[in-house]
């Protein structure tokens, strides 16, 4: 699931680098009435992968967490069994997309989540200020909540669908980055 806004250079790339992964997925671009043709340049790629591209058209700037929360209804709908969120700036290496659905496929972890935080900080092209309201952020929401994860407002993940089914995405009240505290929480 990969929600945009004014991404399409971006999306084309993206969804390039995802097709060509040695693990196949299908990708689902949420778009928010991106002025910049993004659901268009969906729409093409999807022509080129037939069955693999699919579009949530909204007419308007919705959020990231209602976004992911459309993603996840259609993922169930369509009775995916991995399904994972990413950001389509690059700052989420496609790469990457195989090892989390690796680890929530072999039964070790029901949720994978690509930190930042892991080995040390490895944040790239944010500002001094940005990485540490990120940080601060993190530590506090991890302080209130308990949660056992570093990276509280990570976007980057892979969620066995299990969890999903469990989830009343309606309750879901969070948007923006609070939506992940709240979705991992």
């Amino acid at each position: 699931i990969i929600p945009t806004y004014n991404e399409s250079v971006n999306i084309v790339r993206l969804i390039d680098k995802l097709m060509a992964l040695d693990t196949p997925v299908d990708v689902l671009v949420v778009d928010d009435g991106s002025p910049d043709g993004t659901a268009e340049a969906v729409k093409l790629k999807g022509e080129a992968f037939p069955g693999r591209i699919h579009l949530i058209e909204r007419e308007k700037k919705m959020g990231l967490g209602t976004a992911y929360v459309e993603g996840f209804r259609f993922s169930l709908e369509h009775e995916y069994l991995y399904i994972c969120e990413m950001d389509a700036d690059f700052s989420h290496s496609p790469e990457d997309i195989p090892r989390l659905i690796k680890c929530v496929k072999s039964g070790k972890a029901d949720l994978a989540v690509g930190s930042r935080y892991c080995k040390g900080i490895s944040i790239v092209n944010w500002p001094l200020s940005r990485l540490i309201l990120s940080y601060c952020a993190n530590v506090y929401a991890r302080m209130v909540t308990g949660l056992p994860i570093k990276d509280t407002t990570a976007g980057f993940k892979c969620i066995h669908r299990k969890i999903l089914d469990k989830l009343d995405l309606d309750k879901i009240s969070s948007n923006g980055y609070a939506f992940q505290i709240e979705l991992h929480f």
